[in-house]
């Protein structure tokens, strides 16, 4: 099956009808749903407040009883010296397409702007009325927002379009130097960038990255699943300058799936058959035969029993291999 990007540009690819039946398929809505937590988890940002302690929320209508059990998980809280809820992050979805990996970045608290060049992958996102912004864009002529406004940045099978020459005039590696210095631009300073995309090889891996590190950014490749051919996914997790102080960790996130991670489950490609040799549909007669005489016999026999007509009868030739020559 040929890759999207090779069928067609993206705003061509998802016209109409292919971008209602990717956002209906179940199968994708899943797909999308899991490489998105996983690019927040990669972010690595507070959770945002869904709610204030009970000493600075308004009344929500509770008894008094269920006020006390309140107070009461409140002391609890206090007793942990739980840390304070933080402020919802402000990020920009590359790629957001019909909003389902904008659905999640809301489910987790935060705000966001999406951007994307397909036209009918947004309406279909106006009308599931997703939170978000929406911004009609090629990312690769880059972008214009103020310095510094997003805290970070996810997007999800979207980076290796980039590296297509879909008109005479472009170049990718043009592009995407453009893409990277104006979103190194855009992020606030040590905040990061996540990437799930799918290279075509190793070499274009180290392409985007190269131009990446010149743009100013810092950071690698995480590789999840690497043993898995189904499972196996790539995230380039990039760093917009030193870390700040908001206590995110410096150093590349360990990937899934690895020594490094034994608490996940490590999907395999395939199974192994513990027979040394899968049997085919008919030759069960074959298998509990020892010459091939007493195969050919077996299946005539079987044949007679059926009732069919035309069966040649047994004799010292049947089975007998025949001379190459007379």
């Amino acid at each position: 099956m040929s890759r999207p990007e090779h069928i067609a540009p993206p705003e061509v690819f998802y016209g109409d009808t292919e971008a209602s039946k990717y956002t209906d398929n179940s199968r994708i809505q899943s797909i999308q749903a899991e490489m998105a937590i996983r690019c927040l988890e990669l972010l690595a940002l507070p959770q945002a407040a869904r709610a204030t302690l009970k000493n600075g929320r308004e009344d929500d209508g509770k008894s008094d009883s269920e006020d006390d059990d309140d107070d009461d998980d409140d002391d609890a809280m206090s007793n942990n010296e739980a840390a304070p809820q933080a402020e919802p992050s402000f990020l920009l979805d590359i790629g957001c397409g019909s909003g389902l990996s904008g659905e999640i970045i809301t489910e987790h608290g935060h705000q966001w702007v999406g951007i994307d060049i397909a036209a009918s992958m947004l309406e279909v996102a106006i009308q599931r009325d997703v939170e978000g912004d929406l911004l009609l864009q090629d990312i690769g002529q880059g972008f214009g927002f103020r310095a510094g406004i997003f805290d970070g940045a996810v997007s999800v099978s979207v980076l290796q379009w980039l590296c297509n020459a879909d008109k005479s005039h472009h170049s990718p590696a043009q592009r995407l130097a453009t893409f990277f210095t104006t979103l190194f631009a855009s992020l606030r300073r040590g905040a990061r960038a996540v990437f799930q995309f799918y290279p075509e090889s190793d070499d274009q891996v180290t392409f985007m990255m190269s131009i990446a590190t010149r743009a100013g950014f810092g950071g690698g490749l995480v590789v999840d699943y690497p043993n898995s051919k189904k499972a196996k996914k790539f995230y380039l997790v990039l760093f917009a300058g030193q870390a700040d102080l908001s206590g995110r960790p410096s150093a590349l996130p360990a990937a899934l799936g690895t020594e490094s991670d034994p608490t996940r489950v490590q999907y395999e490609a395939h199974r192994q058959d513990s027979a040394p040799s899968k049997r085919r549909k008919g030759k069960r007669a074959k298998d509990t035969a020892t010459t091939q005489k007493e195969w050919i016999v077996a299946k005539k026999d079987k044949y007679r029993r059926k009732g069919k007509e035309g069966i040649p009868t047994d004799s010292k030739y049947t089975g007998r291999k025949r001379k190459i020559r007379f």
